[in-house]
């Protein structure tokens, strides 16, 4: 194919935004999805060579999620890949502190959004051709491990695990492929509190390694640019230093 299509969810910033950046330097036109129109502008913007299209949407909006899907298809003719990125955390509480709005807010956002999308990019793989395509979940460490105080955070990315399982055995009639990156302690505002420190299982606040968000990007684009008979299942990404491997 000339062209290969992919959307990229959540991405106006931090992981999002560097893999679409890097997807498209590599040869994608990039739909980029996210709830900010003034960032996914912008992140075009500052990249004029590349083939970025910014699309504002809200994953936990279906009818939002469909116009995008929609839309890429109706602009690009049809969809090759699917980065569900768009997610979010929370303050560490206490496990009974926890607000039900915030519990539903996360569950909504990183786990019914992604759903959403799957279920979109799903249905459109399946019906082009030539058929098929891949999607990625962005399941995070958390997916395998928490840290303290994370119960919603924690819950959501283990059901991305199940998500993405799913997606790759019900894909497999359809040549669609599914895997999950597991990321690190990438260097994004978000991970900012944990270069200074953060809550270890022990009670101890230390601060913890980072890794350049731009290695993620690059670990994306290769699980990418596999043909639709291979697949990544999983690939854990994480800095090289942080205490997740081993008991500290």
């Amino acid at each position: 194919m000339a062209q290969k299509v992919a959307v990229v969810t959540g991405a106006g910033s931090g992981i999002g935004a560097a893999v679409a950046t890097a997807l498209a330097g590599d040869g994608w036109t990039v739909a980029l999805a996210g709830r900010r129109r003034n960032r996914l502008e912008e992140l075009a913007a500052a990249h004029p060579d590349l083939p970025l299209d910014p699309v504002p949407t809200d994953v936990t909006d279906e009818a939002s999620v469909r116009n995008l899907f929609e839309g890429t298809v109706a602009r690009h003719s049809r969809i090759d890949l699917l980065f569900n990125n768009a997610g979010m955390g929370a303050p560490a509480r206490e496990l009974d502190e926890i607000p039900l709005q915030e519990w539903q807010a996360i569950v909504n956002l990183n786990l019914t959004g992604a759903f959403l999308c799957t279920r979109e990019a799903f249905g459109i793989m399946r019906s082009q051709q030539p058929q098929g395509g891949r999607i990625i979940n962005n399941g995070s460490i958390s997916a395998h491990t928490p840290r303290p105080r994370s119960i919603a955070y924690t819950a959501t990315k283990h059901a991305i695990t199940g998500l993405t399982k799913s997606t790759a055995l019900d894909g497999r009639g359809y040549n669609i492929a599914c895997g999950q990156i597991d990321i690190g302690n990438a260097a994004t505002d978000m991970t900012v509190a944990t270069a200074e420190g953060v809550l270890q299982a022990d009670g101890s606040v230390r601060a913890e390694a980072r890794m350049r968000v731009e290695d993620v990007a690059r670990a994306v684009v290769y699980m990418a640019s596999l043909p639709l008979d291979s697949n990544v299942a999983t690939m854990t990404v994480m800095a090289t230093k942080m205490p997740y491997v081993g008991r500290g």
